[in-house]
């Protein structure tokens, strides 16, 4: 006779680690729910992934209309419209991820209540499908680099770490918020609000030179601020590689990964409960 191998699913209490194992074995699931989530979003629209072009590249041109030249905020020297589409480039990734994984848990109940599968992988699925976005938004921004004739540097060779940290951030928080909007519908709710007003918090629309310099470190903890101003750095040369806030906003952003997900496997428990 053969023996039959059993597995058996148990709940889990407390804070607990992060099964890693688990998620490399639902890999493939993983990569369903992305590509999933681009049908979805670009299903039945006429402009297709255009609209992840349209969405950046109107918010510059307001902000170029509105800070631009009618404020009059410093851009460090660049053509306005640039300044702000390369830190919009990187913003939209940012809350793009961070939007769809704190809804994600909500979006899918009926899957929670029905099937097993680490419940991490659902927050996950919204970075490898945002990663269209940011390509094609990416190609428009090197169709303005060339227009304007501006040559990155070589500090090029940051961009990974700057999208990971990006990652990294909206991970953590994406999922720290997923628990939490579970049974606190107000935080689905309440997204579009907030991330509206994280942008103020970050130098999409000025300069950071307009902080004073004695509290540019504490700015520097939202990991955001070292991602844009080093993809100013290395596409419009706007200042030296911020390298401090780029090692500062990594730090953190591990930080906020790590306690986010904790946090949500803490309370997955409950999910299947009240989702």
């Amino acid at each position: 006779m053969t023996e039959k191998n059993t597995t058996v699913i148990q709940a889990t209490s407390g804070w607990q680690v992060i099964d890693t194992a688990a998620l490399w074995r639902y890999r493939d699931l993983l990569y369903f729910l992305s590509l999933r989530g681009i049908k979805i979003k670009y299903a039945q629209s006429i402009l297709g992934v255009g609209w992840a072009v349209a969405n950046p590249l109107i918010q510059t041109l307001l902000f170029t209309l509105i800070f631009g030249n009618l404020a009059q905020l410093s851009s460090d020297g660049s053509p306005y419209i640039l300044f702000s589409y390369t830190a919009m480039v990187s913003w939209s990734y940012f809350s793009g991820i961070l939007t769809d994984s704190t809804n994600s848990l909500v979006n899918n109940r009926d899957m929670i209540g029905k099937v097993y599968f680490p419940r991490l992988i659902l927050p996950m699925a919204p970075v490898l499908g945002k990663l269209v976005d940011f390509g094609v938004a990416f190609v428009v921004l090197i169709g303005l680099l060339f227009y304007y004739r501006m040559v990155p540097g070589w500090e090029i060779v940051m961009l990974p770490v700057l999208i990971l940290i990006m990652v990294f951030t909206s991970l953590g928080v994406g999922a720290f918020l997923s628990a939490l909007a579970v049974q606190y519908r107000d935080v689905q709710y309440a997204m579009t609000f907030m991330v509206r007003l994280l942008m103020y918090t970050a130098p999409v629309v000025y300069s950071v030179a307009i902080i004073p310099e004695y509290w540019q470190w504490a700015y520097a903890l939202n990991p955001m601020v070292g991602v844009i101003e080093g993809m100013r750095a290395i596409f419009l040369n706007t200042r030296e590689f911020p390298w401090q806030w780029v090692g500062t906003g990594a730090v953190v952003s591990v930080l906020l990964f790590l306690y986010g997900c904790f946090y949500f496997r803490r309370m997955e428990r409950h999910f299947a409960d009240v989702a």
